[in-house]
């Protein structure tokens, strides 16, 4: 049994845990805040939430750790039901996507960890905790586009799948209407400082194309990909989902990364940027400047996104997962020895 921790917050973990889970080999356990998703195939634990802290004391451990409460009725239950779990189904491994607190703790009841890597400045005492305790570090992007400054014993252990998405290898063929080339503003779950007067002001400087605004808090789609295959250029922030979706349909994307602990998605801009994968913006660009950013991005086109997302990250991903908990009981790990 692999247990899989999903953070509640967006819908970037599930998509994920959704995309390993299914070419897993083992029987995966979600445990999440979040309700069982209609794909999810395997057992489901449902986690009281721990949100609603502000009024409690130490959430950070004395700095040690990320959201730890004291005496938060909603946190001790949350910890109490992951080691019922582990007590009870005793798994052969955990993935933590992504709790230091889950990871630790999970760690310190004697099962081995898989922690989701994320970008950005993860030196903090927290995550190198847990990064450190890992038995395995996902890391969904290219190793030649690896997060700079790791320690060797993190890049030793890190599995580069590429990125991945739920719509790899999907087939791509739309029916288009209209006669001019097409924008999608493609927004998440997690929050966004850009709002509609921004998208009419863009419209107005570049009236050869047609807009559409999909997420966020407008038009919100279960099912993005027949908007996105049809669309010509996509604006997008840089979330891993949403830069994985982009890759997966290869559109020439234009990403503005916003806002984000640990400056993640300022690092993932710094990644594309080094590859040529997309043109990056640190702030929505100025009326007068969208014409250029959009000729730049149609240039630079969407084919290089092959080099970021091969098609197959999911099944290394679970593949890695397989292999750590199949030669465990023969003391080798197989699936790090090849990176």
């Amino acid at each position: 049994m692999i247990g899989y921790y999903i953070h509640h917050h967006g819908r970037g973990h599930l998509h994920r845990a959704l995309c390993i889970a299914a070419h897993a080999s083992y029987p995966v356990t979600g445990l999440s805040s979040l309700e069982r998703p209609p794909e999810w195939t395997g057992p489901w634990v449902h986690l009281p939430l721990d949100t609603g802290a502000t009024a409690y004391e130490d959430l950070e451990g004395g700095g040690r750790l990320h959201w730890a409460p004291l005496r938060h009725p909603g946190y001790q239950d949350r910890m109490s039901r992951i080691a019922e779990w582990v007590a009870k189904t005793r798994p052969s491994l955990l993935v933590s996507d992504v709790s230091v607190e889950v990871a630790g703790l999970t760690r310190l009841l004697g099962v081995p960890v898989v922690v989701a890597a994320m970008r950005g400045d993860r030196f903090d005492a927290a995550h190198r905790f847990a990064y450190d305790l890992a038995q395995a570090l996902l890391a969904p992007w290219p190793a030649e586009l690896a997060e700079p400054g790791w320690p060797d014993a993190w890049r030793s252990k890190a599995v580069h799948t590429g990125a991945f998405s739920r719509h790899d290898r999907r087939p791509t063929d739309v029916v288009r209407t209209g006669t001019r080339p097409r924008v999608l503003v493609l927004l998440g779950n997690g929050g966004s400082h850009i709002g509609p007067r921004q998208f009419d002001i863009a419209q107005q400087a570049t009236p050869q194309w047609e807009w559409q605004v999909l997420g966020g808090s407008t038009a919100w789609s279960d099912d993005p990909w027949p908007t996105l295959c049809a669309a010509d250029v996509v604006v997008t922030h840089a979330g891993q989902n949403a830069v994985a979706e982009c890759a997966a349909a290869r559109k020439p994307t234009v990403v503005l990364p916003q806002e984000r602990p640990f400056g993640e998605q300022l690092a993932t801009g710094r990644a594309l940027t080094r590859g040529r994968l997309a043109v990056v913006r640190e702030s929505w660009p100025a009326p007068h400047e969208w014409p250029g950013v959009l000729a730049e991005v149609r240039r630079l086109g969407g084919e290089g996104w092959s080099r970021w997302s091969p098609g197959d990250g999911a099944q290394r991903a679970a593949a890695c997962l397989d292999e750590l908990v199949h030669s465990a009981r023969k003391g080798s790990s197989s699936c790090l020895a090849r990176q």
